[in-house]
Order: C-alpha cells, then structure tokens, then sequence
C-alpha cells in the first residue's frame, strides 16, 4: 500500500524547485509588476513575444543573440503564476494559457532552426532539429493526457526547465548542434519514462481494484 502512495504522489518538478528556490526574488518583482497594473496573462504573452524575437535572430543565424534573449526571458515562466498567486486570483484558464503558450514558445524556436538548416541544406540538422521538437512536445503531452485520465506523470530526466538549460548555453556558445542532439535524444528518453511511468500506475491501480 506504501508503494502505491508513494506512486501516486506528485514529482517535484526542477521548475518546482526552481521556482521554490528563488521565492523570495521572484514574489517583489510579481508584486511590482501587478502594482503597475500588469495582468499575469499579459506577462505571459510577453514571454511568447520574447521568444518570437529570439526565434527571429536563430532564424538568421546570430545564435549569440537569440540565446542571450532568451536567456533574459527565463524569469517570466515563472513570474505569471507567482503574479497570479499574490493576485489570489490563479485560475484553470491562465494554467491553460501558460501551458500553450509554453509549447508555441518552444516550438516557434525548433521552426526558427529548422528554416536557418534548410537555408544551408543540413537536412541532418533539420532531422535533429525535428526529433527535439516532437520529443519536447511528446513530454508535455504524455503528462497532460496521463493527468487527464488521474495518472501522475511529473517525472523524467529533461522537463522544459532542463531543456533551456541546455539549449542556451548551446546557443550562446554557438554550438547549438550539441544542445539539439542532446534534446533530441533525451527529451524522447523523458517522453518514454513518462509512459513506463504511467504504465506502472496503470497496472497497480489494476491489482488493487481486483
């Protein structure tokens, strides 16, 4: 019975941790920018902004740049729902909001790096560039389907945090290849320890109700 308990227990998360971890800088500035009158949602779509420009100057090759802008942006994942929070006013829309605009987010950046590849004619790197971006898609997705049918599925060893903490340094030091393979493999990896995961749940809520 323990180990059923301890399945059903949600994973922390490194953005968990993250956001746990830097608590007392990130909640002065949610409370600064909801004084301003800025809507958590808004902040939000400003990220998505952010990313577009970002994807922009991958786009054009400048991975300088675009990893130093995003690497700016990293804050804004978590301040909408600290913002929403200290409103006392978090909400199942502005989770739905964050979540999609999480995926557009990454995947405007993967469309950014699949066009730059093309241009040169490296259909390998077009090749990786597509395996990370449906492997980063595949692990958001598997935990939201598992969730919807009362399965818990916050595990796995390159949630999105993990991945930006590849990614941007990969860009910055203009050798994206290496953070693209690197996600492009193991971000499938994850997307696979979610399903074994669930699977398991699966099967011990089977046992238990026979």
């Amino acid at each position: 019975m323990a180990q059923v308990a301890n399945q059903n227990q949600p994973s922390k998360t490194l953005t968990d941790q993250m956001r746990a971890l830097f608590k007392g800088v990130l909640e002065p500035v949610a409370s600064f920018f909801n004084h301003i009158g800025i809507l958590p949602n808004t902040m939000t779509l400003i990220g998505l902004a952010g990313h577009t420009l970002g994807a922009f100057f991958l786009f054009q090759g400048k991975m300088l740049i675009g990893g130093l802008i995003l690497f700016a942006l990293a804050p804004i994942d978590a301040l909408d729902g600290t913002m929403a929070r200290l409103r006392g006013e978090p909400s199942s829309f502005g989770a739905f909001v964050d979540s999609v605009t999480d995926r557009y987010s990454e995947l405007i950046i993967f469309l950014a790096l699949i066009i730059f590849y093309a241009q040169q004619s490296e259909w390998l790197n077009c090749i990786v560039v597509y395996m990370a971006a449906s492997g980063s898609v595949m692990v958001s997705y598997v935990r939201s389907r598992a969730e919807s049918l009362g399965y818990e599925a916050k595990v796995g060893i390159l949630t999105r945090m993990e991945r930006y903490f590849v990614l941007i340094p990969a860009f910055i030091l203009n050798i994206p290849m290496i953070g693209l393979w690197i996600v492009a493999v193991m971000a499938n990896v994850t997307a696979i320890q979610r399903i074994i995961h669930v699977r398991r749940q699966a099967r011990t809520k089977i046992l238990k109700d026979n």
